[in-house]
């Protein structure tokens, strides 16, 4: 199986040449994106990649958005979503799967799963929609600069008091499960039931295990409380 070698150098670099192979690839983190216990929204989350960082990628599994990465020695579940590498100086996600990036195929055995991984994984089997993704594109730079793409379709000019962050932890609400991955910028379903806050704009709800606060014109993730 072939694998491509994404240096922080190639990556901005890379043009449509013929890829290189190695043992892993590299791709960098559009947003802040959570590293997860297992492959899918269900699972624990053990880590966080800051948007802009590179973490190695050991392979995705087959018709699924997610892959297996390693963060500076934390290992686990990332959403390919928004794992970008460099085609043409232009940021894509992993989940386009470009052809001129080949990424190991790996598969996942639930062996060490915890009491919690199971018990979430059963209560998200009847999920009531899912988050809509923003699409990863545009110049490389503005990702590895910190991942201002994720930060950009995210801002809204309502941001969070301390007062609204203290009510929202100290007011947990039913978790919903939705699938796709829980980052800022990403939109909730209409459909979704959303709580009141002590300040206008904004609404919460708990999704996929983390509570976060959206704009109330768009339902679009614009806080996520960790």
């Amino acid at each position: 199986m072939r694998i491509t070698k994404l240096g922080l150098a190639s990556v901005i670099a890379l043009t449509a040449a013929a890829p290189t192979f190695a043992q892993s690839a590299e791709a960098i983190a559009a947003t802040d994106l959570n590293i997860r216990s297992g492959p899918g929204p269900q699972f624990e989350v053990v880590g966080v990649i800051p948007g802009g960082e590179t973490t190695a990628v050991e392979g995705c599994l087959d018709a699924s958005p997610w892959c297996k990465i390693d963060f500076n020695g934390a290992t686990g579940w990332a959403s390919s979503s928004y794992l970008a590498v460099a085609v043409e100086e232009q940021a894509v996600a992993l989940s386009a799967n470009p052809a001129n990036i080949e990424i190991n195929s790996v598969t996942y055995e639930n062996t060490a799963a915890t009491e919690a991984d199971k018990g979430a994984g059963a209560a998200a089997g009847a999920t009531i929609g899912a988050l809509a993704a923003y699409a990863v594109g545009g110049p490389i730079g503005g990702i590895i600069a910190g991942g201002l793409l994720g930060g950009a379709v995210g801002s809204s000019a309502v941001e969070p008091t301390t007062e609204t962050v203290t009510y929202v932890t100290s007011n947990p609400v039913e978790t919903v499960y939705l699938d796709g991955e829980v980052v800022v910028g990403a939109t909730v379903p209409q459909t979704v039931t959303t709580y009141e806050v002590p300040q206008d704009g904004l609404r919460y709800l708990n999704v996929n295990g983390q509570t976060v606060l959206v704009n109330t014109e768009n339902n679009a993730i614009i806080h996520v409380v960790r």
